[in-house]
């Protein structure tokens, strides 16, 4: 499969959110977090126009790059030429977030074995574990209402998502809200295990302990400490190194 590089043809910082974009697909791929095709990973373009990327429908997160990506625009007409559709279920889910969320500057969604067990469960994600005391104190829930084909499902989505950065969407999987790339994977990075952890806990029959909620107050503070101050910033150049040696296509 060969697509024309776009590193000569978009300005740099388009170039730029491409390849942190790219480079996201390819670590949902790698940390097991992908559906084959099914779920999606956008980025806003800086600007008022409200356009961003999203994956080729298609193509598998592992094969995903930077030049592949398709730029679209809120009514999702295609803004560079690409031979690949936009899933319309992910326009419809990004494209409402990206319009009602300034600080929306990349949305991650994923469809999780563990994040699913999650979605059905009641109770929603557990205070259980460290990992979610991280997710918790911006945690919201969406109503499952089939697949999200619908345009009048995205004011319920905004409403139900509202200023958090954390989202189960009901019967169906996890989503993060992020104003980077990175932000936006190391928070989906944090549910996922937060999920997994909670499917694995209870699947030992025994009674789980919770942490004291007292605990929840104050993680932004926490957060901003055990990362010395600099957030995903801590993180992401390493998992940028991790895909150098593993497979460095995402860059084309």
């Amino acid at each position: 499969m060969h697509i024309t590089s776009l590193k000569e043809v978009v300005d740099g910082t388009e170039w730029q959110l491409r390849l942190d974009l790219a480079a996201a697909y390819r670590l949902v791929a790698a940390y097991g977090m992908s559906d084959l095709v099914f779920t999606h990973i956008s980025a806003r373009i800086p600007g008022p126009e409200h356009q961003f990327l999203i994956n080729p429908y298609g193509l598998l997160f592992d094969e995903i790059t930077a030049s592949s990506l398709v730029k679209v625009d809120q009514a999702c007409n295609k803004l560079s030429a690409s031979p690949f559709p936009v899933n319309p279920a992910g326009f419809t889910i990004h494209s409402a977030i990206h319009e009602a969320r300034e600080d929306a500057g990349c949305v991650l969604h994923t469809h999780t074995r563990a994040g699913i067990a999650v979605s059905c469960q009641q109770a929603g994600l557990l205070p259980i574990s460290q990992q979610s005391t991280f997710v918790l104190p911006s945690l919201a829930y969406h109503g499952y209402e089939g697949i999200a084909i619908r345009d009048d499902e995205k004011a319920r989505l905004q409403a139900s998502l509202g200023s958090s950065k954390f989202l189960v969407l009901r019967n169906h999987g996890l989503l993060t809200v992020g104003r980077t790339v990175a932000d936006a994977f190391l928070s989906m990075y944090t549910f996922e295990n937060a999920c997994r952890i909670q499917v694995d806990a209870m699947s030992g029959g025994q009674p789980l302990t919770a942490v004291d909620g007292r605990i929840l107050d104050g993680m932004a503070e926490v957060y901003n400490t055990v990362t010395v101050g600099q957030g995903s910033a801590l993180v992401w150049p390493a998992l940028l190194r991790k895909l150098e040696r593993m497979d460095p296509t995402y860059k084309n």
